[in-house]
């Protein structure tokens, strides 16, 4: 892998969403497995995973149609999704689809597990989101986590 920034990744930046936020996020759900003994070597496989994917471009796009779709449902231009429903959120269902698209892309039915943990708890960066794009960077997540813990793993010689 080269040392050049991910576009995806710059692209977060801009949102105010460093690699750093993301790796803060995981740890904070972090749980000790074989080969992912401390939260320093998750840290370092977690970077690692995480850079990957951020070079994806069907993450790029799903993540991007996250943001955009936030800022129209804000701005009240979703057909039929009024500014108050959208703030309301009774029945809105989407922001969970994206993330379910986003974290069964990366990492299947193991990072669909992570991702409900995740929008459960909310850790991190997760929390200062607003709905669209808090699952969507959710699910980004816990993809790169699944992926590490999976990895993990099998390294161990255990069977994840």
């Amino acid at each position: 892998m080269t040392n050049q920034t991910p576009p995806l990744l710059e692209y977060l930046e801009k949102k105010d969403i460093s690699l750093k936020s993301l790796i803060h996020c995981a740890l904070e759900m972090y749980v000790p497995h074989p080969g992912v003994e401390t939260e320093e070597k998750a840290s370092e496989m977690l970077r690692e995973e995480l850079l990957d994917i951020l070079t994806d471009v069907n993450v790029s796009t799903l993540i991007v149609a996250a943001f955009r779709a936030q800022e129209d449902a804000e701005k009240g231009l979703i057909p039929g999704l009024t500014k108050e429903r959208f703030l309301g959120r009774p029945g809105l269902v989407a922001d969970e689809l994206i993330g379910i698209a986003i974290a069964t892309y990366i990492g299947g039915s193991r990072a669909m597990f992570e991702f409900v943990r995740f929008d459960q708890a909310k850790p991190g960066i997760l929390k200062k989101l607003p709905p669209l794009t808090n699952d969507a960077i959710g699910a980004l997540v816990a993809g790169a986590s699944s992926n590490v813990y999976t990895r993990a793993l099998k390294s161990a010689g255990i069977p994840p």
